[in-house]
């Protein structure tokens, strides 16, 4: 299948001319089982040039953030990127392992459904029966291949998975090896190998760690973006990598859109105006920089299907009330009173969005 039928590229695909140039224009030692060193996995994350080739940053935050993710992973120990909804968690941990390894796919979407099994290995049950326990018959799961290769799996959403199945990761982490007592074998983890996890702060009460298991990680907490300017640094980036490889048939939103829309999240996930002066009720979304994101790409994806390619306030409009309006009542009351007592009162900049606003919200 052709690349441009792909709806979702991996990163070391999508980004494979600056890894290739990052490799070619290696000056530092590079560590067992990487593929460059910790000085241009910091490149690659966080923007730079490398030969003539420039490099786009990945992760548009605290850069000593990403030098102790980095710094981790050559050492012995996992690392746990821990944050709000929407902090770039995921983003960042498939990044790491796109640079350091050139494979991010070994990955376990942690879920309430989530099995031992899949943190370990499982059978070909047709094999199983047919033949018994044999290496052929067996499915081994990410972190087993990660092993075996001396490379880097992710488990997203660590805190989602029930603590059976945390727990399953202790003796992983700690002896550096998987048992298989139906092949009476162990298999040992080569040189490289390590975990990265991700945990949202919002399922902090789903399935809490163990203290024992967060003693075998690294933590790494990602704050939510410092400033508005920051926040739409952000959004801009990232709604221009996704127009690439979306057919929006739109144009990229203008700053002004940018603004308004991050200024309105940031503001009802505050539950105050961004000058301090006005205390606001909050949602019950997080409404995080990724929604942002989203709002955007789908007032894009509307403007370029039904408009004229350009966001209008009515394409905004639209998008903020699938945002903003996750629990009917409450939410729609909160939005409410948002738009009567500070949208409305910004002056003739926002009365064109205000009015799409509440025409949708009745």
């Amino acid at each position: 299948m052709s690349e441009n039928h792909i709806q979702r590229l991996p990163a070391e695909q999508l980004f494979q001319r600056e890894i290739d140039a990052l490799i070619a224009n290696e000056k530092y030692p590079v560590p067992t089982g990487w593929r460059m060193s910790p000085k241009s996995v910091l490149t690659y994350i966080c923007g730079g040039k490398s030969g003539g080739v420039e490099i786009t940053p990945k992760y548009i935050g605290h850069e000593r953030l990403v030098e102790i993710a980095i710094s981790t992973l050559v050492t012995d120990r996992a690392l746990l990127l821990i944050g709000e909804p929407g902090t770039a968690k995921s983003w960042l941990s498939e990044h790491l392992t796109a640079a350091i390894n050139g494979n991010s796919t070994r990955v376990i979407q942690g879920t309430a459904g989530t099995t031992e099994e899949q943190i370990k290995y499982s059978w070909n049950y047709a094999m199983l029966i047919a033949n018994g326990p044999s290496r052929e018959a067996m499915i081994p799961s990410p972190v087993y291949r990660a092993m075996e290769e001396g490379a880097i799996a992710r488990v997203e959403e660590i805190s989602r998975c029930a603590s059976e199945v945390q727990d399953a990761l202790i003796s992983i982490l700690s002896e550096k090896r998987i048992s298989v007592p139906e092949l009476g074998i162990e298999v040992p983890a080569r040189k490289g190998f390590s975990v990265i996890a991700t945990a949202n702060t919002r399922d902090k009460g789903v399935n809490e760690m163990s203290a024992a298991l967060k003693r075998r990680f690294n933590i790494v907490v990602l704050p939510s973006p410092e400033s508005l300017e920051a926040e739409m640094e952000i959004v801009k980036t990232r709604i221009t990598q996704l127009s690439e490889s979306l057919d929006l048939n739109a144009k990229l939103p203008e700053a002004e859109v940018v603004e308004k829309v991050c200024t309105i999240f940031r503001e009802l996930r505050a539950g105050a105006t961004l000058d301090g002066k006005q205390k606001l009720k909050t949602t019950s979304g997080v409404l995080s920089t990724a929604e942002a994101i989203s709002l955007l790409a789908n007032s894009m994806a509307l403007a370029g299907s039904f408009g004229s390619g350009d966001i209008t306030d009515y394409d905004l409009a639209a998008g903020l009330q699938g945002a903003v309006v996750k629990e009917d009542e409450k939410d729609q009351k909160v939005w409410e009173e948002y738009l009567e007592n500070i949208m409305k009162k910004r002056g003739s900049r926002w009365l064109s969005l205000y009015k799409e606003c509440k025409e949708l919200n009745r």
